[in-house]
């Protein structure tokens, strides 16, 4: 999995692509994010259309990142989602934990409400 950030309004955007398996892919996304919140950055959306495969592991990478993210009172939304990783939202029942949008703009937009 390759991981880009990139800033847009008052957004941050994390840019996954490739296959989400965990392991060290999983502790460079905690660090990404962490490094994130300690500059101030409060608004992160993840964006997931080019992820081709995510596994057991990946979920709970997404997972903990969002937990990361609620404890330093910041918001913490997914983009993107391909028909394969919804399916694995809706059969873990993680859609109900998770904001997730069509398109990473929407997802920006969501900030504002």
């Amino acid at each position: 999995m390759k991981l880009k950030v990139v800033e847009k309004y008052e957004a941050v955007i994390i840019e996954l692509t490739g296959s989400a398996l965990g392991g060290n892919e999983a502790a460079e996304f905690s660090a990404t994010l962490r490094k994130l919140l300690a500059e101030g950055k409060k608004n992160i959306v993840v964006d997931l259309g080019e992820v081709t495969f995510m596994n057991s592991s990946g979920l709970g990478m997404l997972i903990s990142g969002l937990t990361t993210v609620k404890k330093e009172n910041a918001s913490f939304k997914l983009a993107r989602v391909t028909e394969k990783i919804e399916s694995l939202l809706v059969i873990t029942k993680l859609t109900t934990i998770f904001e997730y949008y069509d398109t990473v703009e929407n997802a920006i937009k969501s900030f504002s409400k």
